[in-house]
């Protein structure tokens, strides 16, 4: 989902808010225990090998099409993208959506839903693959980011 700017925070029961991340935009694909990391215009993120692995790895799956952010995080978890940028880090992926899990096409669920089963496959212990939780209807405060509920 591409984002869409707004003048001014906004509050909405129809929308879910989540946090923003400052990285790179890409999905992770996880295949046989292999994961490789794309951008939104089909370039993969080649310098993410160590990353790659620690997804697959704590992503007990088939396959899936995950959804999020390469981030570096500072001491505080704060994503700092000059960190990013210039390598100074350890890279995360914080994931927010899940598109296709076990030869499944999710994109036809609702997000709530595809939020929901992404939550149920993620790591129970410490990982570099992150979970981006969601606030419904409340988008006014600091770094959110609004999606309708039924997309």
């Amino acid at each position: 989902m591409i984002l869409t700017r707004f003048s001014e925070p906004f509050s909405d029961p129809d929308w879910i808010f989540e946090i923003k991340h400052d990285g790179f935009r890409a999905l992770a694909y996880v295949v046989e225990g292999h994961c490789q990391l794309v951008s939104r215009r089909n370039y993969a993120y080649k310098s993410f090998g160590t990353l790659c692995e620690s997804i697959a790895g704590d992503l007990q799956v088939e396959d899936a099409v995950l959804d999020g952010e390469i981030v570096c995080l500072d001491e505080n978890g704060h994503s700092q993208f000059n960190r990013l940028m210039y390598r100074r880090g350890d890279p995360y992926f914080y994931a927010f959506d899940l598109l296709w899990l076990n030869g499944e096409d999710l994109r036809g669920w609702p997000l709530l839903d595809r939020k929901q089963a992404l939550k149920k496959v993620m790591p129970s212990r410490q990982s570099r693959l992150l979970y981006v939780d969601h606030i419904v209807g409340r988008g006014r405060g600091p770094f959110c980011i609004g999606m309708r509920r039924r997309s």
